[in-house]
Formats: structure tokens, sequence, C-alpha cells
């Protein structure tokens, strides 16, 4: 019991964190990664919050990465959408809903701080292997049905994201790309860090 509360912390706490890296990387205003972007595009065009939008297009792929896969839904998946997609309307709506950067160096801190924040988050919430959010899904369930290597379906997935966020005008700027050179060295860098404290907490 005791190490499924560790493990379940890490889980809630990845989340949590990384709903709060995401809502900094929209409120430096340099463009945000390719699927908030969309989810900003998606709120401007129709309406609701961004983190509505998280919880209504992670559940649609879902099902999307079911289907893909040929495999039954990952219902636990649904906890990740919840979680990030509350957290961030309650980091944007509440916490930093007057918080105004317009000075491009603080902007860039801002910026380069979320992508932290985001890989510290990710760090953690892979540690105990429960239920990826669907975005990486989306990238597994690619990989198990067409034999892509998970590099080839991660980039495919951004595109499409990416492709969607510019067609509902979504914040794509500077900030895409910087956070899409360094979300991945970044998570490389606190996975192992994040793996030692938790096995040691286990042990």
């Amino acid at each position: 019991m005791k190490n499924y509360s560790i493990k379940a912390f890490f889980y809630i706490a990845g989340l949590i964190t990384i709903a709060l890296g995401i809502t900094l990387t929209i409120k430096a205003d340099l463009g945000a990664g390719a699927w908030d972007a969309m989810n900003v595009g998606l709120t401007e065009t129709v309406g609701l919050t961004i983190g509505n939008w998280v919880i209504i297009i992670g559940a649609i792929l879902i099902v999307t990465n079911a289907l893909i896969a040929k495999e039954r839904p990952d219902l636990l998946a649904v906890f990740t959408i919840l979680i990030v997609g509350k957290m961030i309307d309650f980091w944007l709506l509440t916490v930093f809903d007057s918080f105004v950067v317009n000075m491009f160096w603080k902007q860039l801190l801002v910026l380069l701080g979320g992508i932290i924040i985001i890989a510290f988050g990710v760090s953690l919430y892979l540690q105990p292997k429960f239920s990826l959010n669907p975005i990486d899904g989306f990238m597994v369930a690619l990989q198990k049905r067409f034999g892509f290597s998970l590099t080839t379906a991660k980039t495919l997935t951004e595109v499409f994201a990416l492709v969607l966020a510019l067609a509902l005008g979504g914040p794509i700027g500077l900030g895409t790309l910087v956070i899409l050179l360094c979300i991945g060295p970044a998570i490389q860098f606190f996975d192992p860090k994040a793996r030692r404290v938790m096995d040691k907490m286990l042990s």
C-alpha cells in the first residue's frame, strides 16, 4: 500500500506540474507547444476553456488510440486529462489570471521556465508506469500499429497538432520551436534523477 501511495504521489504531482509548465508556456506569449496551441485556438474560435479542450481532445484521442492500436480504450487515461485539464484552468484562470509579461527577455525566461517545469513533471508522471496521457498514447498507438519508431510517431503527432493549431489560429511562434527542440533533452535530464528518487523512496 505504501509503495502504491508513493507511485500515485509521483503520478499526480507530475500531472499537476505539467499543467503549471503548460500554463507558463502559454503565458509567455511567444508560441505554445503544438497541442497547447491547438487548444488555445479552439478556445478562441469555438469557446470553452483551454482545460475543457484538453479534456475533450483527450477523450477523443483515447477512443482514437484504441481504434488505431486495435485495443480496448485506456479508461485510466481519463485521470490524466481530468487532472491536467482542471489544473490548467486553475493555473490560468485563478493563479496567473492577471500575469502579463511584455518584455522579450522576460517572456523568454517564462517560456524556458515552463519548459523545465513540464519536463520535470513528465519525468515524475512517467516513473510509476501508470496510464499515459492520450497524446503520448497516440504516439504509442501509431508505433504499435504501423511499426514506426517512437521518434517518427512523435513527429507525426506533433505535425498533426501543428497543422490543426495553424488552421485554428493558435499561438504558433518562436516558442513552439524552442519547446520542440528543448523538451526532449530536458526530460532526458530529469528522468534518471526522478527514477533514483522514487526507487529510493520505494526501498
